[in-house]
């Protein structure tokens, strides 16, 4: 399988589809998943001419199960890594989640020269918990419990999520699918329990608001106003106030995720985005 190694020897799995020479649009999944949960929009952009690459977070996926290491400064180098072994130019980076932090963070710590646009999926940024400077931010306490759902009975933890907050499955009239509960139970047990644990506070306490503030590249924010993992109010509007050429796409009635729930409306809003 491919992979990468990092500048600390973490050996980082990732995907690489399409024809060299295409555009590149590259991938970043939400914790505690991995690249597979770009399913449905790898097969579409491939398809679609492009060439795509997304990777397994180092702890998440096929990548090295290491201990250390789980905060943003070193998922942001991981991705440099990645960007440098396979020679990428001129890239669209799209970020879910956890994975929008990263992307956040790798354009703050590396700069612009190589990322055309970016993309921000029910993203973190640009902080998730409450603080005197975020009022309206999630209290502390419910990361510390994610945590120690986590440590208790991960396999539980990790079927309880999808099943409810996580695609809106716990809404009324919304129903539930299986299918997509286990598929996210199965990559999120595929990673190591230790950097799921330390990413709860890698997502939850990262200050992104001085890196926002420095993008100036095209940045669309894609966020539903039904997201029960990271709200609304507190995320999607104010990134998209913080960069310099921000555009937010609010989608009415969505949950957190959207790249398997409005796969449809995804793809066509990132290929209008990305040939604008």
């Amino acid at each position: 399988m491919p992979y990468v190694s990092t500048k600390d020897g973490v050996e980082i799995f990732y995907k690489d589809w399409g024809p060299q020479g295409a555009p590149v649009i590259f991938f970043h999944h939400g914790w505690p998943l991995s690249s597979d949960d770009w399913d449905a929009q790898m097969l579409f952009f491939v398809n679609q001419g492009f060439r795509v690459v997304a990777h397994d977070r180092r702890g998440h996926g096929r990548s090295e199960q290491v201990w250390d290491g789980h905060d943003m400064d070193h998922y942001a180098d991981d991705v440099a890594a990645v960007v440098d072994q396979l020679g990428v130019q001129g890239a669209v980076h799209v970020g879910h989640s956890t994975g929008g932090g990263e992307v956040v963070r790798y354009i703050a710590r590396h700069g612009e020269n190589r990322v055309a646009k970016a993309v921000l999926v029910s993203a973190v940024p640009p902080l998730m918990v409450k603080t005197e400077a975020n009022p309206d931010g999630t209290p502390r306490q419910v990361f510390d419990d994610f945590q120690a759902q986590l440590a208790s009975n991960r396999a539980k933890f990790y079927h309880d999520v999808p099943s409810g907050p996580f695609y809106g499955y716990n809404r009324l009239l919304v129903k539930a699918s299986e299918p997509v509960i286990l598929n996210w139970w199965r990559q999120g047990m595929m990673g190591s329990a230790k950097a799921h644990y330390d990413g709860i506070v890698a997502f939850s306490q990262t200050d992104f608001t001085t890196d926002l503030q420095g993008i100036s590249i095209p940045v669309l924010v894609i966020h539903g106003d039904d997201d029960q993992v990271v709200p609304y109010k507190a995320s999607g509007p104010r990134s998209a106030e913080l960069v310099q050429n921000g555009t937010l796409k609010t989608y009415e009635g969505a949950p957190h995720g959207i790249p398997t729930t409005h796969a449809e409306q995804l793809n066509a809003d990132l290929l209008s985005f990305t040939q604008g």
